[in-house]
């Protein structure tokens, strides 16, 4: 498993946003462990273990598309978890 994560998370206009593209194993998965359960559950699949989108969601029985919008506000919430804790990999 790579210990960097790329979230893709950005926020227009904001440019103190932290670049969470080189973020270390363990500090999404301290982030991660912040979220409820719903969506701690598509994060930890999708954006941790790195599995599938389509298998994240048959195992969690919800369609594709309650997963992405979870898979959304997970990451919202990890990059807003990210902005009170400080720059990511620092």
């Amino acid at each position: 498993m790579s210990s960097f994560f790329d979230l893709d998370i950005s926020f227009e206009g904001d440019d103190e946003v932290p670049d969470a593209s080189k973020l270390p194993a363990e500090k999404l998965k301290a982030a991660i462990d912040t979220l409820p359960d719903a969506l701690r559950e598509v994060a930890m699949g999708v954006l941790y273990e790195k599995r599938t989108m389509s298998d994240v969601s048959q195992d969690l029985g919800i369609r594709q598309s309650e997963l992405v919008t979870r898979l959304h506000r997970a990451q919202l919430a990890i990059g807003m978890h990210l902005m009170s804790q400080g720059r990511p990999g620092h």
